[in-house]
């Protein structure tokens, strides 16, 4: 087989041996069998993730919170974990007989739902329009019962309402949707890559390689997180499996349009499939390894979060880069050169000697032939207008209150749950249902029920309840559990019940467990963003052996993240309403915008250095993005798409992760990597390689800026 005269040296060496052997006339054969005997190992494992997921409120914390400390000990209390769902009832005019005749026949009714222990009450409000209900819920089946407990309520006379609300309701609403997000999110983003797929490769036939490549990976990393957290006590949740499945989904495309593109550019050179595919998979897998490596190591960073949620995310997210990383450089090639040149069709490239002249190179890429003349001809004005203009968007931030969302505030809509404890708000002590958990050594019980009850923001104190030397309170707080004023009122609990002298007290309960989430979120974003931005710089420096350009791309990425979030915020509050975001939500943002916009960087730049050490730093910078740019755009829209998947959602916080990583795809994708970097470079010249010898070389063929334009192409 002869190549053209110009084309580079066949891949050699391990990784060309690798390479060689995935795309074998023989060996694909057996790559393809690894991977069968691979899904039918571990295959069946993926559709039990849903048994190891754990949304629990108390899940979510580190164990050294007092919150989760104040969980623990109350299973001293009971034999059963057990939640109070709280049915209320309210007629605007007041309550009548009928109603408290209802309200006396659900209470035996409700003795009868699944895991329902000694309902109490009902208890009538002191404007006499409501009356409550108190059904202690095991967690046998939480949201059956309460969906049993909603259909008996709303069986009463014309004009009174009633919800069933309080934290077993609160959980069986979130069950509910997290139930739901699995199958749909798969169903949705699945549809988003194909009708991509279609459109980018213009090919009937060949999205379904890539797709079908996307779900092997989806399926192995749900078999890895199931291991991992039923073997490894790795925290997993809902929003953590949903993420899963978008993340694995968009950064599988990816890799597999890169891949695909540079095979395509490949089949030109070579008449042999397999050889072309050895080539482009020995020159694509070092960009797509450096991609992934990042984002999978910036996720693992991570692990030294102290909410449980998030250090679980991380290793949930990385397992599904790495999978996607193995399938789309070992199954997804072996595959391609499986099926042949005809899974192109109707565009099936084919071998031309003369494809490296420059004017193929125009017919090829001509609208990045021509933007990249264009950063050729005015980088320095055009990194300028890009930088104001992101530098502009960075305005929204303070429009962000990241502090936590209350009840009502998680949802796009208004659950049961939430409508409820709107009721109860309007009629009964506003902490009703959500009381403050104080847990003591029983020798001290009276000091520390002096200390409660003396404490400001607080309306009522249980009895005491007594086990294993300890002694339990349940105060009512009055202001609403997830309100500011109620955890201001717990850091006064705390403060005076920390100072009775050898009660070794501890308050906990719904709201000290969002004070303790929003506490630990704050550390967390204080340290794990410098150790990303850190580990991510290392590896760019490595990848390519040079310091200026690792600086400049980290320089440009947190730019973009910076704007992105500041345009989402002013987004979230003035387009969708949102009262705010998690706390955890700047952390999210960062790990996924910082590391995916690498990503795309990477890509870009490693290509421009590829093409430099032949043709110099600004013609490589400008035939670089002349190849690249189709490719990584259509990747960053592929992406983009499938994390936009996630504001399809009824969860605001997901609406918010998915919003701002889609926005901030697109704006690293058409700006800052089609635009901003490039320029930057252009500008900068072959001192972006600087310390490594490729600075500090002046090739014979480097251009002056006003020949480059003429060079390039």
């Amino acid at each position: 087989m002869n190549a053209p005269p110009d084309a580079p040296p066949e891949p050699g060496g391990p990784g060309g041996r690798i390479a060689g052997f995935i795309a074998g006339r023989r060996t694909k054969w057996v790559v393809l069998a690894l991977w069968v005997v691979l899904l039918a190992a571990l295959g069946p494992l993926a559709g039990r993730l849903g048994d190891v997921e754990d949304d629990d409120d108390a899940s979510w914390l580190p164990g050294g919170a007092e919150s989760t400390q104040v969980v623990k000990l109350q299973e001293r209390f009971r034999d059963d974990e057990t939640m109070l769902a709280v049915i209320v009832y309210e007629r605007p005019s007041g309550i009548t007989a009928a109603d408290q005749a209802k309200a006396r026949s659900d209470l035996a009714a409700f003795a009868g739902l699944p895991g329902a222990q000694q309902p109490q009450g009902p208890f009538p409000s002191r404007d006499g329009k409501s009356l409550q209900t108190l059904v202690p819920l095991t967690d046998i089946d939480a949201v059956k019962a309460v969906d049993d407990a909603r259909d008996l309520a709303r069986r009463g006379p014309p004009g009174l309402t009633a919800h069933v609300t309080g934290p077993a309701a609160a959980r069986a609403d979130m069950i509910r949707v997290f139930d739901t997000i699995d199958g749909f999110l798969l169903m949705a983003a699945g549809l988003v890559v194909i009708v991509l797929l279609l459109f980018i490769y213009r090919s009937p036939l060949l999205w379904i390689v890539p797709v079908l490549s996307a779900l092997v990976a989806l399926g192995l990393a749900q078999s890895v997180v199931y291991l991992l957290a039923r073997y490894a006590d790795l925290t997993v949740n809902g929003q953590s499996a949903g993420i899963l499945t978008v993340l694995v989904f968009g950064v599988a495309t990816d890799y597999a349009l890169l891949l695909a593109a540079r095979y395509r550019e490949e089949l030109h050179r070579h008449a042999d499939r397999h050889e072309a595919m050895a080539f482009a998979l020995r020159r694509a897998a070092p960009a797509i390894i450096a991609s992934a490596a990042t984002v999978a190591v910036g996720l693992l960073c991570l692990l030294v979060a102290e909410m449980n949620s998030t250090a679980g995310l991380g290793p949930v997210a990385a397992a599904g880069v790495i999978t996607a990383l193995a399938s789309m450089t070992t199954l997804l090639p072996a595959l391609l050169v499986i099926c042949g040149r005809w899974l192109l069709w109707p565009l099936v490239p084919r071998y031309d000697a003369s494809y490296l002249a420059p004017e193929a190179y125009e017919a090829e890429h001509g609208f990045w032939s021509r933007m990249a003349g264009l950063v050729g001809r005015r980088s320095r004005v055009i990194w300028a207008v890009t930088s104001v203009g992101l530098v502009a968007l960075l305005f929204g931030l303070g429009s962000l209150p990241a502090q936590g969302l209350s009840d009502a505030g998680q949802f796009v809509d208004k659950p049961d749950s939430v409508a409820g404890a709107e009721a109860v708000a309007r009629h009964f002590p506003a902490g009703s249902g959500s009381p403050a958990v104080i847990i003591a050594n029983s020798s001290a019980s009276r000091q520390v029920a002096a200390a409660v009850s003396g404490t400001p923001g607080v309306a009522e104190l249980s009895r005491p309840v007594t086990a294993a030397g300890l002694v339990q309170y349940e105060a009512t707080l009055r202001d609403p559990a997830d309100s500011k004023a109620a955890q201001r009122t717990v850091d006064r609990l705390r403060d005076a019940v920390h100072a009775v002298p050898g009660a070794d007290a501890k308050v906990g309960g719904t709201t000290a467990i969002s004070l303790d989430t929003n506490r630990a979120a704050d550390r967390d974003n204080l340290v794990i963003i410098p150790v990303v931005l850190a580990v991510i710089l290392l590896i760019l420096v490595a990848l390519l052996r040079a310091l200026v350009a690792p600086l400049l791309m980290m320089a440009t990425v947190v730019l973009s993240f910076l704007a992105s979030v500041g345009a989402s915020a002013l987004a979230f509050r003035h387009v969708f309403g949102f009262e705010g975001s998690d706390a955890v939500f700047p952390l999210l943002a960062f790990i996924f915008l910082v590391a995916l916009g690498v990503d795309y960087n990477i890509f870009l730049m490693h290509r421009v250095r590829e093409e430099s050490q032949a043709l110099g730093t600004r013609r490589g910078v400008l035939r670089g993005l002349t190849v690249t740019g189709g490719v990584i755009t259509s990747a960053g829209l592929v992406l983009a798409a499938t994390f936009a998947a996630l504001t399809t959602l009824p969860l605001v916080g997901m609406v918010e992760i998915g919003f701002v990583v889609a926005f901030g795809v697109l704006l690293d994708t058409l700006i800052v990597r089609s635009l901003l970097l490039p320029a930057l470079s252009y500008d900068l010249g072959r001192r972006i390689w600087l310390p490594g010898a490729l600075g500090r070389r002046r090739p014979s063929c480097e251009p002056d800026s006003s020949k480059a334009l003429t060079q390039v192409s």
